[in-house]
């Protein structure tokens, strides 16, 4: 009888490639997934520097690169603003929401402020006495030098008091929040009051806010005063027409205070008490 060999099976050298397969196939899905994750990212935060822009535009700390808008403090902007022919807008205070501005709020109607202001100063401002201007912050009221001050002093003059009586008439009744800015040109000036531009344009703008608090009976806790010197100028200083409108006291109409701004203020604690 004859033997009948079994025939060996065949070694399959090239299984390796299954699994090979399998493990590229799910590596590619694995990376397919990331890209799917960070495209989806992006959106949500493209969606998010959106939402967050827009809140800070309408509460007025950005006012977006419109040409017609002036920057946020700290940005780059116009370096003389125009200082009668600024658009009008409602300006926001940082903090006041659509709500509180509806019912009174806390934020500047520009409009109807310098409305009122433009009534009651027709004259100064056609003889360039009396500017006014728009910032992110509010209106701001400048009072130049002529018709206000003597060359290298800080006492009102007369004209300057009656003009000041009728601009503290419209401010003084609506509870804004004020801060004065005393500012002057670049030429020093070194006299037996006053050694520099700093203290000149401090005492002129302290000036201003004891006759608001004396005689017109502005809050003392709504109002402030500022000396800048030469470094805050609206115009050139290489000209006599810049130098004349940067000597100047600004009131700058900030805003209402909150319920909650006015109640802190009044309990705060004494100089250096724990």
């Amino acid at each position: 009888m004859s033997r009948r060999h079994k025939k060996k099976a065949h070694a399959n050298h090239e299984r390796w490639l299954v699994s090979y397969a399998d493990f590229i196939t799910l590596l590619f899905a694995f990376f397919v997934v990331l890209y799917a994750s960070s495209q989806a990212d992006k959106k949500k935060a493209a969606q998010v520097a959106a939402s967050i822009k827009g809140a800070f535009q309408q509460m007025g700390v950005f006012t977006g690169s419109s040409p017609n808008d002036l920057g946020v403090p700290g940005s780059p902007g116009p370096l003389h603003p125009e200082l009668t022919d600024s658009p009008l807008r409602v300006v926001k205070v940082a903090g006041a929401d659509d709500k509180a501005n509806a019912t009174g709020g806390y934020g500047v109607d520009v409009d109807e402020l310098r409305r009122d202001l433009e009534n009651a100063l027709g004259d100064e401002i056609r003889k360039h006495e009396v500017q006014m201007r728009v910032t992110p912050e509010g209106l701001v009221v400048s009072l130049r030098e002529v018709g206000f001050f003597n060359s290298g002093e800080a006492e009102l003059l007369e004209d300057g008091q009656a003009t000041l009586a009728r601009i503290a008439a419209i401010l003084g009744s609506r509870g804004f929040e004020i801060r004065v800015e005393g500012h002057t040109d670049n030429i020093p000036i070194h006299t037996s009051r006053f050694k520099s531009n700093w203290e000149l344009s401090s005492a002129r703008a302290t000036q201003v806010v004891a006759l608001l608090i004396e005689k017109y009976s502005f809050d003392p806790l709504l109002i402030s005063a500022a000396g800048y010197s030469e470094y805050r100028p609206i115009g050139s200083n290489e000209t006599l027409q810049g130098r004349a409108a940067n000597r100047r006291v600004d009131l700058v109409v900030v805003g209402r205070p909150t319920e909650k701004d006015k109640i802190a203020r009044t309990e705060q604690p004494p100089a250096g008490s724990e």
